[in-house]
């Protein structure tokens, strides 16, 4: 029988730490009737994300607090790291923004409800959309673009 060592228990213990650190919390904030805000937090946690559903009435409240113009809106809005990310944004997309966030960003949004987009599935049909990043001031410029068919 292999003993343990104090060495390989530590390294274990590294790994282990590691891979937990590396998990990034999706707070959720969406209609408790939404069926697509649930498909889009599947979505995300498929995709690694750890995400924590926060049912509320008052979307438009939320989406006050938080920044969100009418012209960004969608149906559920999700914080992460102190950043905002409005309605179905591609789980990729999120995880490029949050590995190099653009100067004075203060998140993403994908206006609207795209056919296609992650939660909005509809079989093979996609229609074209683009990925917002935002800022304080309401400055706007397009962060991703996904094709239609």
């Amino acid at each position: 029988m292999k003993m343990i060592t104090a060495a390989m228990l530590s390294t274990l213990s590294l790994i282990s730490y590691s891979a937990f650190a590396t998990v990034t919390e999706v707070t959720n904030y969406k209609s408790p009737y939404c069926g697509c805000c649930t498909e889009w937090s599947t979505h995300m946690q498929q995709a690694g994300f750890k995400v924590n559903d926060q049912l509320q009435e008052d979307m438009t409240a939320i989406k006050q607090q938080l920044g969100i113009t009418p012209k960004l809106a969608s149906c559920h809005t999700a914080v992460i790291d102190g950043y905002v990310f409005e309605g179905h944004i591609p789980a990729t997309d999120i995880q490029a923004f949050l590995a190099n966030p653009p100067k004075n960003a203060k998140g993403l949004a994908a206006p609207g409800m795209p056919i296609g987009s992650p939660g909005m599935e509809s079989g093979d049909k996609k229609e074209a959309y683009s990925v917002f990043a935002f800022n304080e001031q309401g400055q706007v410029f397009e962060f991703a673009h996904h094709e239609g068919n």
